[in-house]
Formats: C-alpha cells, structure tokens, sequence
C-alpha cells in the first residue's frame, strides 16, 4: 500500500467515515477482515480499514490529484503574490518622473496589508476563528484543479478533522501570512530595484495640518527602523522637502529612500514573517497530537467488528450491486509455498487430484465458515502462488467471483483453473464463455489445464 503521512492516513480515515455516514455503510468485509489481522489498537485498525477500502474505491488516487491540486493552487496564489507586490511597489514610487508623496508611497504600501493584518489578529483573538478569505481561495482552487470527482469529498473531510483540535486557523494562517509575506518582500525588492536604477525625488504636502505633524509622524514611523540601523531624515530634511527647490538634494533624497525601505522592512514583511513562524509553529505541533474522535458513531459502531471480543465467522452483510476490480498479487505480506482450492464441486469431480508434495490442498469450499477459515488464514499466511478449481457448468455468479477476487487478493500469483467436464456431459458454450468474461475482468489468469507443474515450481 502506498506510503503515506499519519496526517493523510487520518485524513483518509475521516473521508471514508463521512463517506458511510452519507451514503451507508461500504462493502467492507473484506477490509475489516484484513484490519483485524493487522493487529493493533483499534485507532490502526480503522486506519487500515479506511485505507483499503480507499485505495479500492479511488479515494486514494483521489488525494494524490486533490494534492497536486493544492500544490498547484498554492504556487499559482505565490505567483499572484508576488506580481501583485511588485506592482503595489511602482504604483507607489512611479517612473521617477514627478516627486514621490512618501506618505501616500507608504499608505500604498502598507495600507490594505496593516487592514488585513489587523482584521486576522482581531478575528483570531476574539473569534477564535477568521474569515481568510485567501485560504477559502486556495481550497475552492484546489477543488477545481484536482480534476477529479471524488476528491470533492476531501476538503470538507479534512476540515472536520483539523477543526476537532482548532488546526484550520493556523494551517490558512500559515497560508495567508506566507502569501502575504511573499508580496510584501516583491515590494521590498521592487523598491530596492527601483530605487537603484531611477532617480526619486521626495516630498510631503498637506493642506489642513502643519509640519509639526509630519515631523512627528516621521519620528515615530522611523524610530523602530532607526533601532535596527536605518536612518530616519532630520528635523531640517523633513522641513525641506516641501520645498521643491530643495527635496532634490542627494542627502536628504537617501534618507526618505532609507527611512522607506525601513518601515516597509518592519511594519510590512517582518510582522507577516512572524506570524508565518508562528503559525507554522502551532500547525506542526498540533499535527503530531491529531486524533482521530473514537467517541463518533461512525467508529464507535465498527469498535464490535473490528475489536471482537470473540471471533465470528461468516457474513450478513447484503452482497455489493458491483464487484470491484481486482488483480492477483497485490498483497504486501510476505508469501510462501503453493496452495490449491476448489470452489463447490460436487461428487462427479474428485478431489482432491494427485498434488506435487510442496503444494497443499485447502479442499472444498462449500459454506459460509470454511471459506472465512481459509480467508483468514490466508490473510495471515499468504501463498506464494494459488490456484483455484471451479466447475463452469455452473454460472459465474456474483457471490463466486467476489469469493475468487478476495481469494486472489491474499496471493502473490493466481490462477483459475475450468474443470473439464465428467464423463459423458458437454460444457455449455455460453456458460464457458460468460466465465471467460467474467475471469478477464477481474484480471485473473485461467486454463482448463491443472496447473500443477506452475503450482510446484513457480513456471510451467
């Protein structure tokens, strides 16, 4: 089974749940039978119940394209961010042509960032939730480049899981302050090109309040960027740059370039680099305590089944409308030796024919218990090699091939053989051929023949 993170097994784990609780329970006989030979407690037990079922029902290709669907959506919102950062940064300081207000170049700047900041603090304090719209952005992109239909049951899945433990907020935080991060460090670029390559000429203008104001104003916005090394213009610079005739000078054009880059370095991109940390930091750890709620009924009901306090064998269960594809050989436990079997026969084929000494006869299957013995052996002590004798005079019924398929599945290599007739009678041609179609289907291959020679040593 493929490798996956304990975030993505529980994940998986919810889906199906939410799945069940939907749309009624799956046909998972055969899961809960694998799960219970597993071992462990029964958190792992439904684990390992959901990911069989998942990967034989597409859930499991489903999250790798809902994946790479997110994956995809996040480096095309980076992209956004960082063309939208970029841009923010020359709309504020222009083609160089004419002065720059270098309090309008900062409201441009950190304007609809320090908002939104402000917004997700607040929200996250007093909610103890917030409306990131960025990140409601990123799963509905993440839906639609998934391409698939059945990975629209992910999202509200794993939704449902990280909001148990309040994880969604830091995992979008993380998300929209990344976002965010990476724009805000585009402007700062873009200004520093910028800067470098044009001549900036810097001004302030005001109508109702006076240089008091301004100078005050720029102190303060300069002082924690003064602590950290930038400079912040003088009492005298700041007076002189509403004078057109003086802001052009080199020094003072230096310092509102310093004293800009500075508050654009602190108040914009380490606050969201901060958070970035931050929430990364609680997503993280929150992520290795993730647990799945035993309490809800969709596992509590399965607790019986998959903890029996003493073991029962045959079914109740309503036969699938479906079967579902199978191939031979896709255990991932170790297998040894050779078994045959035979799927009821009656007494005009003897059983069982004359075997090689390595490879052993389970017999005839012909109830309900001994084909649960033998799959529970099997599940626990797989054969290397399985091959299975069935009468076709009789139809390929639902019940016989979904019995072949769970047989195959506990078995490195399959094959079914088609008894001839007895002595006497003729195989009916049509019958011959449903079992044929049947066979294919699932992927098994089969003969009239004994396999015997292929049972002893692996090849015919």
């Amino acid at each position: 089974m493929t490798q996956l993170s304990p975030l993505q097994r529980l994940w998986l784990t919810e889906t199906v749940r939410l799945r069940e609780e939907h749309a009624g329970p799956l046909d998972d006989q055969e899961a809960n039978r694998r799960a219970r030979s597993s071992g462990g407690d029964l958190t792992q037990r439904l684990e390992h119940r959901a990911l069989w079922l998942a990967e034989r029902d597409g859930l499991l290709s489903a999250l790798h394209h809902w994946l790479q669907g997110a994956r995809l959506a996040v480096l095309v919102l980076a992209v956004l961010a960082v063309i939208s950062g970029a841009g923010l940064a020359f709309a504020a300081l222009g083609n160089g042509q004419t002065p720059v207000n270098v309090f309008w170049a900062l409201g441009s700047l950190l304007g609809l960032n320090s908002i939104l900041l402000l917004s997700w603090v607040l929200g996250l304090l007093l909610a103890g939730e917030h409306g990131a719209s960025l990140g409601r952005v990123w799963l509905w992109l993440s839906d639609k480049l998934a391409r698939d239909a059945k990975a629209a049951q992910l999202a509200p899945a794993l939704l449902l899981l990280l909001q148990r433990r309040k994880l969604n907020r830091w995992a979008l935080g993380a998300l929209v302050n990344g976002l965010w991060l990476l724009a805000m460090l585009s402007a700062l670029v873009m200004m520093l090109l910028l800067m470098a390559t044009r001549r900036y000429g810097f001004i302030w203008e005001t109508t109702l309040l006076g240089a008091d104001a301004f100078v005050a104003a720029t102190r303060a916005l300069g002082a924690l960027p003064n602590w950290l090394g930038f400079s912040v213009p003088t009492v005298e610079m700041i007076l002189v740059s509403t004078d057109s005739s003086l802001y052009n000078n080199e020094l003072v054009r230096q310092s509102w370039a310093i004293w800009l880059v500075g508050a654009v370095l602190i108040y914009g991109v380490i606050p969201r680099l901060l958070l970035y940390l931050f929430c990364r930091w609680r997503w993280k750890s929150g992520r290795n305590a993730l647990q799945l709620d035993l309490n809800l009924p969709g596992y509590s009901q399965l607790r019986e089944t998959l903890m029996p306090s003493s073991e029962r064998l045959g079914v109740n269960d309503i036969a699938p409308e479906q079967l579902h594809t199978v191939q031979a050989g896709n255990t991932d436990l170790h297998t040894d030796g050779a078994l045959i079997v035979a799927i009821e026969l009656d007494d005009q084929h003897p059983w069982p024919p004359t075997l090689p000494a390595t490879v052993k006869d389970a017999g005839i299957l012909d109830s309900r218990e001994s084909r649960q013995t033998l799959l529970e052996q099997m599940t626990r002590f797989p054969p290397a090699r399985l091959a299975i004798a069935c009468d076709p005079r009789r139809s390929p019924d639902r019940g016989s091939l979904a019995l072949i398929g769970e047989l195959a599945r506990s078995a490195a290599q399959t094959r079914v053989w088609l008894l001839q007739a007895p002595p006497g009678q003729a195989l009916d041609a049509d019958r011959l051929s449903d079992w044929h179609t049947a066979l294919k289907q699932l992927g098994l291959p089969f003969a009239t023949s004994a396999p015997l020679n292929w049972l002893e040593t692996g090849h015919d």
